[in-house]
């Protein structure tokens, strides 16, 4: 596997903010999540779980509710607006004034022409969809407390919403009330405390399910208003629910951090009606359950402990498989590190700022796995903060560290940087074509920058001392209108690759500006990759795992690539369920292949044969456990390191140096707010 002296980085103080609202898509298999600063994120279901786009937040933007109408994503939030969002863009693309103060609900028919949001004065507000808008219709009749939670009825004839103590079901046509619906507010419960509704769901046989501030699931008859059952899950507050699309399933979140699942089955096996029974319950999350969405097969859950937990239902895939594993999505998809292989810096990227630190050294040598003498402690050199109220949605570190770049919707900022002195000095005068950008990235050589912009395009600029010059922008031959998600530049300076999120890999030759080829296009979106420095082949690893290698000179897959496809990847390296989300190369082997996930790191050694299926990935410390006959025969070309956790990058320095920055999970767990309620043993 090769030795190398390790930075090993933890002052990367990444927190993720707490998940508000998501909602799912069953014809696009996508579900959106906002989170509390704003940020909206978009993962592939279909693509083995990929967040295959991220929205910025912004600093007066707080989203309640989400809803998807089609292809088309809408937010509703406390500052009383509705959002609409460009999706290819990634950025809101109008918003509407609802005039009815914060609102805290919003839901479409199932015809998909009407929403309907619920507002602090205590109107349900409906709004039109129109192709390229939305338009005020009217306002229901107006309730005396605010709108808290809505469902409309699958015919779109009624909707109903829950208040403060009621539910409300509504004649959507007429505007008018024709039910109230009482809410208990528990046994024991102080007169003066009043029961939040908190979510609702209206079933196609006019069932009315309901959860509330007392820790009640309540199942209601809403053709007559009366109530049928009462399920009390918790002491605390039930905050949201889910029903599945055939409406056989229900789930429950709950402040505890439980999510508790119900059936519509037979009580008992001698009795043909039905009913709504508990059936299981899930202890994933430390902190409020805020947001659930069911899908066919598995239940998905986020909130205050920020992360998104997949939990497949057993009865629903089948067992011992990938499907059936449970996923947690702790890190963005994404790299959030910049590293300056010359100059030894790390460039960290937060929302509202960004951090420059210089690394360590150490003159000494140990032994292998030890831990060397600091000759000199890591440095923070520089803490920028950005203008204005957007969110930093991209930022690049030039590789000799003399440059820095970031971006948010709505501007670009370029910085020059002065080493020796630590100094920063804002680059003034920009050419016009420098745009706010999705993604950026440095030549090797800092003499360039590339900055995707909107339409899958790549401006491209030129830097020195004296100015900042506009060379020009690379397109693609035929129109693409999605977003470019990665970039990379070859060592050479001859070649920039470039893919979006339709799983298309464009490469340009810089010499010329003009495209070079396209990549055969694979069904799974690329989640990272590089330019080999000496042999000029790309090497793209995508979401479901599989790594391809193209040559760029003779344009087709190279033999080891036809190989690795041939036999296929062992099954153990295709269950992991976090992506690659960085390639890189070793300059002293150009056989190795340097990939790393959230949980381990890998060097892929092309010169040894490919993992075998009787093999087992072990990682480095359990092979070198092994008698020397078993190390042999299990050795194969992928070496697997995990002795480093919780990775957010892995990168090679010039001098051979390599840098690893960890987040431990239990370190943002420490910074999270004390939960609601904890339960102990025994209580």
């Amino acid at each position: 596997m090769g030795e190398f002296k390790v930075h090993r980085v933890r002052f990367f103080d990444y927190m993720p903010s707490a998940i508000r609202a998501m909602v799912f898509s069953t014809r696009t298999e996508r579900l959106a999540l906002a989170r509390a600063d704003g940020a909206l994120e978009i993962f592939n279901f279909s693509d083995n779980y990929f967040q295959e786009k991220v929205l910025p937040g912004h600093d007066g933007r707080a989203v309640e509710a989400l809803c998807w109408v089609g292809p088309r994503l809408f937010s509703a939030g406390l500052n009383g607006e509705i959002t609409e969002y460009d999706l290819e863009n990634l950025r809101p693309r109008y918003t509407v004034e609802a005039y009815g103060g914060p609102i805290w609900t919003i839901s479409v028919n199932s015809q998909g022409t009407l929403l309907a949001v619920g507002c602090e004065d205590g109107t349900v507000k409906m709004f039109e969809v129109l192709k390229e808008r939305i338009q005020f219709q009217r306002n229901l009749d107006r309730q005396k407390g605010r709108i808290i939670s809505l469902s409309w009825h699958p015919s779109g004839t009624l909707i109903a919403a829950g208040m403060m103590d009621m539910i409300r079901i509504f004649d959507a046509e007429t505007g008018r009330a024709t039910h109230r619906l009482l809410v208990d507010r528990g046994a024991g419960a102080s007169k003066s405390k009043e029961v939040v509704v908190w979510s609702i769901a209206f079933l196609s046989d006019h069932t009315i399910i309901s959860s509330d501030s007392a820790g009640k699931v309540q199942i209601w008859d809403g053709l007559n208003g009366t109530l049928i059952r009462t399920h009390l899950i918790t002491k605390w507050d039930v905050l949201a629910l889910s029903v599945s699309q055939d409406e056989s399933s229900l789930v429950a979140g709950t402040s505890e951090g439980t999510v508790v699942q119900f059936q519509f089955i037979s009580s008992t096996v001698d009795r043909l009606d039905k009913d709504w029974v508990r059936t299981r319950t899930f202890k994933n999350h430390s902190h409020d359950v805020r947001a659930l969405a069911h899908t066919e097969t598995a239940v998905v859950s986020g909130g205050m402990d920020t992360q998104l937990v997949v939990r497949p239902l057993l009865d629903k895939v089948e067992k011992n498989t990938r499907e059936s594993a449970m996923r947690k999505v702790s890190f963005p998809h994404r790299s959030l590190v910049c590293c300056a292989k010359k100059a030894g810096l790390l460039l960290f990227q937060f929302p509202d700022h960004l951090e420059l630190w210089r690394l360590g050294e150490s003159d000494g040598y140990g032994k292998l796995g030890g831990s060397l003498p600091v000759k000199r402690g890591p440095e923070k050199l520089i803490q920028l903060k950005r203008k204005g109220e957007d969110h930093i949605c991209c930022s690049a570190l030039s590789p000799c560290g003399g440059w820095l770049a970031y971006s948010t919707v709505t501007s670009f900022r370029l910085y020059r940087l002065q080493n020796g002195s630590i100094s920063i000095c804002k680059v003034s005068k920009l050419p016009k074509d420098l745009l706010p950008a999705h993604q950026l990235c440095f030549s090797t050589n800092s003499s360039k920058l590339f900055a995707s912009s909107s339409n899958s395009s790549v401006v491209v600029v030129a830097l020195n001392e004296l100015e900042c010059k506009y060379l020009g922008t690379l397109k693609a031959k035929y129109g693409c209108r999605q977003p470019v998600h990665q970039l990379s530049a070859s060592d050479n300076g001859k070649w920039l690759a470039t893919a979006n999120t339709d799983c298309e890999v464009h490469v340009y030759n810089l010499d010329k500006l003009k495209l070079h080829c396209t990549v055969p296009v694979y069904g799974s979106c690329p989640t990272a990759m590089a330019i080999h420095p000496t042999t000029s082949n790309l090497v793209v690893v995508h979401a479901d795992q599989q790594i391809f290698e193209y040559s760029l000179v003779k344009k087709e897959y190279t033999e080891w690539s036809r190989r690795l496809q041939k036999q296929g990847l062992h099954s153990m390296w295709l269950e992991r369920d976090t992506p690659i989300t960085h390639v890189t190369f070793n300059p002293k082997n150009p056989a190795h292949i340097i990939v790393h996930d959230m949980f381990m790191f890998c060097i892929i050694d092309k010169s040894l044969p490919l993992p075998e299926a009787k093999n087992v990935l072990y990682n480095q410390m359990a092979l070198r456990s092994l008698p020397e006959p078993d190390r042999v025969l299990h050795s194969h070309g992928f070496k697997i390191c995990k002795d480093f956790q919780h990775l957010l990058c892995v990168s090679l320095l010039e001098d051979h140096s390599l840098v690893v920055v960890e987040r431990p999970l239990l370190d943002i767990v420490s910074q999270l707010p004390a939960p609601v309620r904890q339960k102990k043993f025994a209580t």
